[in-house]
C-alpha cells in the first residue's frame, strides 16, 4: 500500500469497532508475564527519561500516553516525572478497565514496576523514590480521557512529557493515517519534551479474542523518516527482535524511538 487516497482494501481507524477491544484477552495474551521484549522497552524508557530529567530538569510537568489501552506500563516509565499523567483512549472497555486500575491496579503491573526500580547508576532512583508500592501516587496523578489520537492534531501542545506505544501503526492500514497519528502525537508535546514511542515492526493485522483489528506494515526506516521532522537529532531509534513472544500477522518484532520534541 501506499499514501495518498484510500483503497478499497484500506481499513481506516473510523471504520473500527473499537468498543469490541476486550481488555482481559489482551493482558492475558500480553501482560500477565513480563515478556523480555517489554522489559527492554522498560529499561531504555527508563533510562531515557531519568537521563533527560537529570540533565534538562523539569521534573514534576504534564505527561500524557496516547490510545493508552489496558496497557499501564508507560504511565509507570512517566510516573515520577510528571504531576499529572493523561491516559487518552476511545475504546469505552479499555477506558472502564483503565478507571477500575486507579484504585489499586493489579498485581501483575508490580513486575513491570520492578524493572523501573532497578537501573543502576541512578538510573532507577527516582522511581525507587516512590516507594515499593506505587499504587497511591498512581491514583493521585493518573486521570483516563476519553478521545482519539487524531483529537490532538491541531491543538496546541500541552504536554511536557509524552509516550505512545504500538498505536499510530496499529489503527488503520492506511499510511497516511499513520503518518498523521505520528504527527498529531509529536504536536501535542511542548518544544523539548522526553518522548517514548514503540511500533510493531511489519504488523499487517492482530485479533483480540474474536475480534480482528487492523494494522500498517511498517519498519524502522519510515519510523525515522515520520518523526524525522519533529525531533532533536539526538533520537535513537532501535529494533528489538522477538518474533516468538508476541504473534501477528508478519510481525518480526518492536521498533523503540527515544527522544525530544524539536524546539524550532
Amino acid at each position: 500500500m501506499t499514501s495518498g487516497s484510500p483503497t478499497t482494501a484500506e481499513k481506516l481507524n473510523a471504520d473500527v469497532p473499537w468498543d469490541a477491544f476486550d481488555p482481559d484477552e489482551y493482558i492475558k495474551r500480553n501482560y500477565l508475564e513480563i515478556q523480555p521484549v517489554d522489559r527492554a522497552i522498560l529499561t531504555r524508557v527508563r533510562d531515557h527519561f531519568s537521563d533527560h530529567f537529570a540533565r534538562y530538569g523539569g521534573r514534576g510537568g504534564s505527561g500524557i500516553d496516547v490510545g493508552a489501552g489496558p496497557n499501564l506500563y508507560p504511565a509507570l516509565a512517566m510516573l515520577p516525572w510528571s504531576g499529572r499523567i493523561t491516559l487518552l483512549e476511545r475504546s469505552e472497555q479499555n477506558l472502564a478497565y483503565l478507571r477500575g486500575q486507579l484504585s489499586g491496579y493489579d498485581a501483575n503491573w508490580d513486575q513491570f514496576w520492578e524493572v523501573l526500580k532497578s537501573g543502576g547508576h541512578g538510573k532507577g532512583a527516582a522511581y525507587t523514590g516512590l516507594g515499593a508500592d506505587p499504587r497511591a501516587r498512581f491514583r493521585d496523578v493518573v486521570e483516563p480521557l476519553p478521545g482519539s489520537l487524531f483529537d490532538l492534531c491541531g491543538k496546541k501542545p500541552a504536554w511536557d512529557l509524552g509516550t505512545m506505544f504500538f498505536v499510530a501503526e496499529s489503527i488503520t492500514t492506511s499510511l497516511e493515517e499513520f503518518r498523521q497519528g505520528v504527527g498529531c502525537f509529536m504536536n501535542a508535546l511542548k518544544p523539548g519534551a522526553p518522548f517514548a514511542a514503540a511500533f510493531m515492526e511489519h504488523s499487517e493485522g492482530y485479533s483480540v479474542g474474536a475480534q480482528e483489528f487492523p494494522a500498517r506494515d511498517i519498519d524502522d526506516k519510515e519510523v525515522r523518516t515520520v518523526l524525522g521532522p519533529y525531533v532533536e537529532a539526538d533520537m535513537n531509534v532501535v529494533c528489538l527482535d522477538n518474533p516468538k513472544e508476541l504473534v501477528r500477522h508478519g510481525y518480526t518484532g518492536m521498533i523503540l524511538a527515544c527522544g525530544r520534541r524539536r524546539k524550532k
